[in-house]
């Protein structure tokens, strides 16, 4: 995964109105729009999913074990006989969570840190600098298992190893917009009104540097759950009897070989879907607001 996003200066300021005849007028425009539906989809399953499954995402029936697709379970059953619509359904919330989690985590003090360098410069950027290139050094989801193996199984540990190790992915775009936005006129002339630090950042700043912050985010969160999936599948993340997407592909995988796939199968579509819409929007949004054309 990329240190950056954004090979080129934008096009225009960030926040700027597309021309009128820019708007919805090419394919990838759809595409964005599709994304973002898929991912308002989710999102509304994240929380209505216990209220709309079909069935009780944890009822065992013994004597329905790896069923096929049927009128009473549209998706089969999975190794120990539940309805697996269902459990794909209920474990959207504990699914998105986490991945949330950390990039509320890292994106909030990826933020800050930004602000920080770029405004202070000197020896406080070098050190953030140097910093974000040791965390950078060490891959997340090793960080994760290492967490995880230290602390315990559980998502608590792995959350934390990930949100730091997302770091540098946002800290390093937002510092090289916040620099470029630093050394403006405008905050000259603020600084010789008098205006206070903190106002210079929340009133003009940051409002000037969200669409940075808002893509980085969007396209991360696709990776945090990648990871966060990679975590439970190895059985260091969530826990049984958790419908969570990761840890249904690993309690499949024995029934692959037995020629039952469908728990895995229909668990590992939706983490490749989700991960792709939100890639794709993270893309759409880069290019919408930040004049990227790549």
């Amino acid at each position: 995964m990329s240190t950056t996003l954004f090979s080129r200066s934008p096009a225009r300021r960030p926040g700027r109105p597309a021309r009128t005849e820019d708007r919805i007028d090419r394919p990838r425009d759809y595409v964005t729009l599709g994304a973002g539906g898929v991912v308002a989809m989710f999102l509304l399953l994240a929380a209505l999913g216990p209220l709309i499954s079909p069935h009780d995402p944890n009822a065992v029936d013994p004597l329905n074990v790896n069923a096929g697709a049927s009128a009473v379970h549209l998706l089969g059953t999975d190794d120990t006989g539940r309805d697996i619509l269902s459990r794909l359904i209920s474990g959207t919330r504990s699914s998105l969570a986490a991945p949330a989690v950390v990039i509320l985590i890292s994106t909030t003090l990826g933020t800050m840190l930004a602000l920080t360098a770029a405004w202070a410069g000197g020896w406080i950027d070098r050190f953030v600098s140097g910093a974000l290139d040791v965390i950078f050094g060490f891959p997340g989801l090793i960080m994760a298992v290492l967490a995880a193996a230290v602390f315990g199984a559980g998502l608590t540990a792995p959350v934390v190893a990930l949100s730091i190790a997302y770091l540098p992915l946002i800290t390093r775009v937002v510092r090289s917009a916040a620099i470029k936005e630093r050394n403006l006129p405008y905050v000259s002339a603020l600084q010789l009104l008098g205006a206070p630090t903190h106002r210079i950042w929340l009133r003009h700043l940051l409002p000037n540097l969200l669409p940075f912050v808002l893509v980085q985010a969007t396209i991360g969160f696709g990776y945090a759950l990648l990871d966060v999936a990679a975590i439970s599948f190895l059985g260091l993340g969530s826990q049984p009897p958790d419908p969570e997407w990761g840890l249904m592909v690993s309690n499949g995988a024995p029934s692959i070989l037995a020629g039952q796939p469908q728990q895995s199968l229909y668990a590992g579509l939706v983490i490749l879907v989700v991960v792709v819409a939100f890639n794709l929007l993270g893309t759409g949004l880069s290019r919408r607001l930040l004049g990227e054309d790549a």
